[in-house]
């Protein structure tokens, strides 16, 4: 079954690097992943300075923003998507991402499959 994890960076240094983890903590997890074979896509997200966000009005009107401006601390750094046999080997390998360390978490959620 596919799991998407939704990496969660708590605090981040000026530059924008999670102080929870190393470059080297991810480059180890990303080969621990591919090596294991359940790597299905994945891919580390730009600076949130670089976010856009989209809305439509109730009258259809387009409203388009510079940033994300969610009310949270915690900012969308990246996601896996995994095939795994079930919820408790997505969660494994969520406890094992370095963006679950400190302030980070991971979300995880089954991909949805409609069978088309």
């Amino acid at each position: 079954m596919k799991y998407m994890l939704l990496i969660n960076a708590g605090a981040v240094d000026a530059n924008g690097v999670n102080t929870g983890c190393t470059v080297e903590d991810w480059i180890a997890y990303d080969k621990e992943v591919k090596d294991a074979g359940i790597f299905v896509s994945g891919e580390s997200l730009a600076d949130l300075v670089t976010a856009t966000t989209v809305r439509v009005e109730s009258d259809g009107q387009r409203v388009v923003t510079d940033g994300p401006f969610a009310e949270t601390r915690e900012v969308l750094g990246g996601f896996y998507v995994i095939d795994v046999p079930d919820l408790d080997a997505a969660l494994d390998w969520a406890a094992r991402c370095p963006g679950a360390r400190g302030d980070g978490s991971v979300v995880v959620r089954p991909v949805a499959e409609f069978g088309f």
